[in-house]
């Protein structure tokens, strides 16, 4: 049956659904209300084939694509939408759902409360504040110091890693990436205008993440906190990094603190995030811009970096966030980090042969011979996404001399961004979002190379750059050799079971609007709230090829709405899904997408969506997270789900004194970010 949608308004006068002023302001900067910083005039993803398209150059730019691609009609009018080119038959009745999605999908609501399917239960497993190092205080919001907070569990998680703990019975290590700090949220009376210092101090030790043992049980999924574990850790906005790689000791990274151009203090706005395959978790900072003040060169402006003051005013306690005092100190964030979680004592890394711009995420892969390939957007609307093939190859086995070869995986390799071509004419893309001749938004695609780092030294493939300026400053990189611009590119993850990859689009209201890229077919509708995914098939299905096929798997909004696409699943069978950001894969192969920012009304969600057979494109709602929040992490284990609640209560208008969220202590408690873990109730699998 069709899961309906309901007509959804709130009390307060602010819009339905969507992302709250707040979160806009304290999250990214305000990133959407301020100047797109991709002003170039890349080509459109069908220029290449656009006009008079004959059936023989249609054929030519599919040619890398899966022999399943038909081909359109050339030159012809936009008709109505086709049928899909793979339907699915389905017989009357009540239908199970796909291997690990059978669940009665949760309906779209506004209830504060984590919200999960019949016959599932949950836990919170720690919240913002709880005590992990040997010797933290318990957590007391009116008193708290930043000694206290550097001791205790971050604010505001988002990305979330399980990773065994051997010698240890039902135990794992749990790493968080601490993305912001609300500090209404966090601190009574607190004014925006003339923080303290004590403000500005906890809140960079708020910042960065943390590892820390959890604990399970025989009985269900409920996980808790082991504190004072020799293996927690926290790392926050001073803790010390290294840079590795090939800017590393560049003239770009020097500063009169670091004239080494090696060492940094902290990591800033982890977003998303990876797990490697040698057993490190890999963060990417991504809003870094909105904590720098006082900048004015043109390659700042491309990185959304302004010239007044910051929000949180950082610069007025530490000159290196005043980019007129410091101008170096910004180039040293926006870089994928490394965490070794088995060594507590160890120094993070930051790998600038990934490049440095929002990164949302970085997953990996490995090549048949052993190889790293990271995957990467770059969350900004109209800018690119990425990913990285490294030269050296993985080392098997835990002893120093592996462990060290491993750590420096990411530092030699090259980094390449992506360019789409549609395999229909312009004309059949009119940014409505109706489907075109050929049933399928899809087409061929190139990773064009930037810069290759050896050990020797690094090279550029950009003309007018060098290597250390393309690693550097590496959206100029995208601009110069015409990459494709899309629709907000956020966390980017293969799927483990066919090699597919898939990445989320949030959306792009500025889309088709005058001066800004119009609609193409990778991107197919202007003002694009509700965001699409795309799904990628390397060449040959090697992640070192430098070609690959796409196609737009998920084309997301209200299932009436007749531009929304499910791959070809009928519209009638499937959940609303509006502004998908993280994704994750399930034991199954099923892809699992997190909302932020859901423009149907509803609270944020997680979803659950088979990615193959016959019921490819049954998607169905696991869950919705509390007012205010977005939905977080995500972690799906065969008996587990995970998800960190983003900024509970995070409502325009709201503060300590008057809080919108009442999530998760109850009335009378301070709003709290935290990590749930669901499961079901019966013991068994997820979904099955």
């Amino acid at each position: 049956m069709r899961i309906p949608l309901p007509l959804i308004r709130t009390s307060d006068g602010s819009h339905p659904g969507g992302r709250s002023a707040m979160t806009c302001r304290f999250r990214c900067g305000d990133a959407c209300f301020h100047e797109v910083p991709n002003t170039t005039a890349n080509p459109y993803v069908g220029d290449v084939i656009a006009g008079a398209l004959s059936r023989r150059g249609v054929m030519r730019a599919a040619a890398v694509v899966t022999a399943a691609t038909a081909v359109g009609a050339a030159g012809a009018a936009a008709p109505a939408a086709a049928a899909p080119k793979h339907p699915h038959p389905h017989k009357p009745g009540p239908e199970r759902g796909a291997r690990g999605l059978r669940f009665t999908p949760v309906a779209p609501n506004t209830r504060d409360a984590v919200t999960v399917p019949e016959g599932y239960g949950q836990n919170v497993v720690i919240r913002w504040g709880e005590p992990i190092l040997s010797g933290a205080p318990a957590f007391d919001p009116e008193r708290q110091t930043a000694e206290a907070q550097a001791q205790q569990f971050g604010y505001n998680c988002d990305f979330l890693a399980l990773l065994p703990l051997p010698g240890e019975d039902n135990r794992q290590i749990l790493v968080a990436n601490h993305e912001y700090t609300d500090e209404i949220l966090m601190f009574r009376g607190y004014d925006p205008d003339s923080p303290t210092r004590q403000h500005v101090e906890i809140a960079w030790a708020a910042h960065g993440l943390s590892a820390v043992v959890v604990e399970g049980n025989r009985k269900d999924g409920r996980l808790r906190p082991v504190p004072r574990h020799p293996l927690n850790r926290r790392v926050t906005a001073t803790t010390p990094f290294r840079i590795t790689g090939p800017a590393a000791g560049s003239d770009l990274l020097r500063t009169s603190a670091d004239p080494t151009g090696t060492e940094v203090l902290g990591t800033l706005n982890n977003c998303a995030g990876g797990t490697t395959p040698w057993g490190t978790t890999l963060h990417g900072e991504e809003n870094f811009n909105q904590y720098f003040a006082h900048a004015h060169r043109d390659t700042d402006k491309r990185y959304g970096i302004g010239g007044g003051a910051s929000e949180r005013k950082w610069e007025l306690f530490d000159p290196r966030f005043d980019v007129g005092r410091e101008p170096n100190e910004v180039h040293r964030f926006g870089y994928v980090v490394e965490l070794d979680p088995y060594d507590p004592h160890s120094t993070p890394r930051k790998h600038t042969a990934l490049g440095r711009f929002k990164h949302e995420g970085a997953t990996v892969r490995l090549t048949p011979d052993g190889r790293p390939v990271v995957y990467s957007g770059d969350d900004e609307r109209f800018d690119y996404f990425y990913k990285f093939v490294g030269s050296k190859r993985m080392r098997k086995g835990n002893g120093r001399g592996v462990r060290e070869h491993n750590l420096s995986l990411l530092d030699e390799g090259t980094l390449y961004v992506a360019k789409l071509t549609g395999d229909s004419p312009a004309i059949e893309v009119d940014g409505s979002g109706r489907l075109p001749a050929d049933g399928e938004f899809d087409g061929s695609g190139e990773w064009i190379p930037l810069a290759t780092a050896t050990a020797k030294g690094a090279v550029s493939h950009v003309e007018g750059m060098s290597a250390e300026e393309v690693f550097v400053f590496t959206r100029l990189a995208g601009d110069k050799v015409g990459a494709t611009k899309m629709d907000r590119p956020e966390d980017i993850e293969p799927n483990p079971h066919t090699g597919k990859v898939y990445v989320a689009l949030t959306n792009n209201s500025n889309r088709g609007k005058a001066g800004y890229a119009a609609a193409d077919e990778a991107n197919p509708r202007n003002a694009n709230k509700h965001g699409q995914v795309l799904e990628l098939t390397e060449h040959r299905n090697r992640a070192d090829s430098t070609k690959f096929g796409w196609s737009l798997f998920l084309v997301a909004g209200d299932p009436d709405d007749p531009a929304t696409y499910f791959a070809g699943f009928p519209k009638d069978r499937v959940s609303p899904i509006s502004c998908p950001d993280n994704v994750a894969f399930d034991p199954h192969g099923n892809l699992w997408i997190s909302t932020d920012g859901s423009q149907l009304g509803s609270h944020d969600g997680l979803f659950g969506v088979a990615t193959r057979g016959e019921r490819r494109g049954e998607l169905k709602q696991f869950l919705t997270v509390p007012r205010g929040a977005e939905t977080c992490g995500p972690l799906v284990q065969e008996r587990r789900v995970l998800v960190a609640v983003q900024h509970p209560g995070e409502i325009d208008g709201a503060d300590v004194e008057n809080p919108a969220s009442t999530w998760p202590d109850g009335p009378g408690c301070y709003v709290r970010p935290a990590v749930v873990a669901v499961w079901r109730e019966d013991g068994r699998d997820i979904g099955v």
